[in-house]
């Protein structure tokens, strides 16, 4: 495995390897990788001839500094992952190479943006746009792959290709679990053992709500009123929000649910982390 960290060196290996005929797959990733992490850039290195994956934790999408700050990095221990999974080459820019100078352009994702994480979140999905659009430009993947844990995003990224008609296909994976039910996340390495312990509540909230859903009987808002109820139950447990929405269009569903594809959401402070996580509810 190469490691690559300008973007003159993955724009002429990116070149190369569109010379030759070979299908590239891209796995962006902040770092501090897992099995999340690590099941996308196996499923690239089975898809395609090449896999790039990325590590770059991108300032442009944090709105919290101390967030930022305490993102955990740890480029020597990925970099020892990812060989063995099949990456081909690891982009490990730094921050001056990926923004040289300060961006000028914005993205706006109208009401896809105005829920969720980019209602409490103001610029992340800019910053998200931002750097997502120079790694395809630099990469030129025939697929990109990304996690279902981050939904909002995904939609984002989806629209995002579609409006700058980018020639790729994007890969959605499902979000892997601990046995325990907590959702994989980098951010889960800085969870106390006390908050690590109650953590996997978040995900059995989501359960309930989406058995509800499915019993067809309880409205989108009481369904939101009980996992409020379920978690505030925990200690030291902040429910940031809490939203059943439509799975397409991301936006909040109200009076009844009429068995369209739903997705329900949250993100949550415990112990001085940020989590997020989701489970989908299949139509009727």
């Amino acid at each position: 495995m190469e490691i690559l960290t300008t973007a003159a060196a993955l724009q002429a290996h990116t070149e190369n390897w569109r010379r030759a005929g070979q299908h590239i797959g891209l796995v962006p990733t902040m770092g501090a990788l897992h099995e999340g992490h690590l099941q996308l850039v196996r499923a690239a290195a089975t898809e395609c001839d090449v896999v790039v994956a990325s590590i770059f934790v991108n300032p442009t999408q944090f709105n919290n500094p101390d967030d930022f700050r305490l993102y955990p990095r740890l480029p020597e221990a990925d970099a020892a992952l990812l060989a063995p999974a099949g990456c081909t080459a690891l982009f490990l820019p730094s921050v001056s190479e990926m923004y040289p100078r300060p961006t000028v352009v914005q993205f706006g994702f109208g009401a896809l943006e105005r829920v969720m994480e980019g209602e409490h979140r103001p610029g992340h999905f800019n910053g998200v746009a931002t750097v997502v659009s120079k790694l395809f430009h630099l990469s030129r993947p025939h697929r990109a792959y990304f996690g279902q844990k981050d939904f909002q995003q995904v939609a984002i990224v989806r629209q995002l290709i579609s409006d700058l008609t980018f020639d790729l296909e994007l890969v959605a994976f499902p979000t892997v679990r601990e046995p325990d039910g907590l959702a994989m996340s980098s951010r889960n390495r800085r969870l106390s053992p006390e908050a690590r312990a109650l953590a996997p509540r978040l995900y059995q909230s989501l359960q309930a709500a989406a058995e509800l859903l499915r019993g067809g009987h309880t409205a989108p808002a009481a369904v939101q009123a009980a996992v409020r109820e379920q978690l505030a139950a925990v200690p030291g447990l902040e429910l940031e929000y809490i939203t059943v929405a439509d799975a397409h269009t991301l936006q909040p569903l109200t009076d009844t649910y009429a068995g369209c594809p739903a997705v329900v959401c949250l993100a949550a402070h415990l112990g001085g982390v940020r989590l997020i996580d989701n489970v989908v509810v299949e139509g009727k």
